[in-house]
């Protein structure tokens, strides 16, 4: 299998802690891949340090095959990487169009019809289409940041605890378009402490623990192994 990003042995330290341990890790076109674990697993440092946020220390960063360890974060954007932290981190002074239209590469064309795309991915989008940032709610803010990160049209999307603040409700009118997503051939890789709803709506997925991958497989044999819930995420 042809794998758009793999990396091999990635190690990653703050200082003196080691925040990742030898981590593999590889995801697909088209696949959705979930990173679970408890809250300090190391779930946002590997996201980081795919997007290049973070430097790792030893290991391979493998995109296309091709090493971008050393390659900037401004480049991997315009390589692919498509990049939606946590906290939402939407432009509270503009309007749901305009975060759409700063965040795209194209031009005036492509822009309009992939701002029609996103908000066919997230209707309520469109009914606030000009509304300013800081007036959406929680929800809505998480949606408009994922529709932001898909505006550069990347083959690999990477979102960090979209679901965090989220009520149960909004969490599902989240999480469940990211199969959509997927299926139209984007790779997304979902880094998220719902244990649950990550493995409902991703085809494998990681388990970390203090830095390290101590189970994967697919999510659906994962949500029935009670070694994940006990062991490895407390119960979650």
């Amino acid at each position: 299998m042809k794998y758009i990003l793999e990396t091999r042995n990635l190690r990653v330290q703050y200082g003196e802690i080691a925040a990742l341990r030898d981590v593999t890790f590889r995801i697909a076109p088209g696949e959705a891949v979930a990173l679970v674990g408890a809250n300090g697993a190391g779930k946002s440092t590997l996201i980081k340090t795919i997007t290049g946020l973070l430097r790792p220390k030893d290991g391979q960063l493998l995109l296309d095959g091709a090493d971008v360890r050393t390659v900037p974060a401004n480049r991997r954007a315009r390589m692919g990487i498509g990049y939606s932290p946590e906290g939402r981190r939407v432009f509270p002074g503009l309007s749901v169009r305009e975060n759409l239209e700063v965040a795209s590469f194209g031009s005036r064309r492509e822009t309009r019809r992939l701002i029609d795309d996103m908000y066919a991915i997230f209707p309520a989008l469109k009914e606030k289409e000009t509304s300013l940032g800081w007036t959406l709610s929680g929800g809505q803010q998480q949606m408009l940041a994922i529709c932001r990160a898909l505006m550069s049209r990347p083959r690999l999307l990477l979102l960090d605890e979209p679901s965090l603040g989220l009520s149960p409700k909004l969490t599902d009118d989240v999480l469940f378009r990211i199969p959509e997503i997927a299926k139209a051939g984007t790779a997304v890789v979902l880094a998220e402490q719902n244990l649950t709803k990550a493995l409902e709506v991703t085809d494998r997925a990681y388990v970390l623990r203090v830095g390290s991958i101590v189970l994967d497989g697919a999510s659906s044999d994962l949500r029935s192994n009670p070694t994940v819930r006990s062991s490895f995420l407390g119960g979650l």
